[in-house]
């Protein structure tokens, strides 16, 4: 069950609270009881808005640096933890994403600057861009940064941004590649971002969503028969 977490970018405009921080931390704790109720209801809860601090205009700092943004993403994180305090890891899981516009993408953050950061957040599982064609080789990051016992990750293997539907070999072939590198038991297959984030912004046809979806299924019925006999 998807859920906002305890950040945003138009955050706390008119100033009401102190600093950045007090701000969070009180959307954090607001935020604990969606996340509670999604979970004593027996769901998963999925932490949903992307990027922390995506490109923001910090409060105080309409031109911040990298170096300014990994720091309030830190603290961001920070607050994601809070507000998942006693929350089982198992029970949670995190999406990673550049957004979901049909844009070039050219100034999205690579994976390789972030993934310590987001590998801070208390979940078990991590859902990333992978079939969008400025993220698809980053399934190589894994080479290098070992993904921790016990987590899991989630590719998508087909994209939300295009109406071309991949075909179940591709699907497949991106499924064994991340199998490669952090082994088969830690991966589930996925989509890039969901197909429609409200009534008004579905990004392809309904049929083509299912298209897609039926070639996830397929390809992943592919590449377990692959990795698994």
């Amino acid at each position: 069950m998807p859920s906002a977490t305890p950040s945003r970018e138009d955050a706390d405009p008119e100033h009401v609270y102190d600093s950045e921080e007090a701000y969070l931390y009180a959307l954090a704790d607001a935020m604990r009881e969606e996340y509670l109720a999604i979970v004593e209801a027996g769901f998963i809860v999925q932490l949903d808005l992307g990027l922390p601090a995506r490109n923001q205009v910090l409060r105080g700092n309409p031109n911040p640096t990298s170096n300014d943004l990994r720091r309030a993403s830190e603290m961001q994180v920070e607050a994601y933890n809070y507000a998942l305090r006693g929350i089982p890891e198992e029970r949670v899981r995190y999406h990673l994403c550049w957004g979901s516009m049909n844009t070039p993408h050219t100034t999205d953050v690579p994976l390789r600057d972030i993934i310590d950061i987001i590998l801070k957040i208390n979940a078990q599982a991590f859902a990333i861009e992978a079939a969008n064609p400025r993220h698809e080789h980053e399934w190589m990051v894994w080479q290098d940064i070992k993904l921790p016992e016990g987590k899991i990750l989630i590719p998508g293997v087909v994209s939300h941004q295009t109406n071309v539907v991949e075909h179940p070999e591709l699907v497949a072939w991106r499924i064994r590649n991340y199998a490669s590198v952090i082994g088969r038991e830690n991966v589930i297959a996925g989509t890039d971002c969901g197909f429609s984030q409200g009534w008004n912004t579905i990004r392809v046809h309904p049929e083509v969503q299912w298209a897609k979806l039926s070639a996830l299924v397929e390809g992943a019925a592919l590449a377990s028969r692959q990795l698994w006999t």
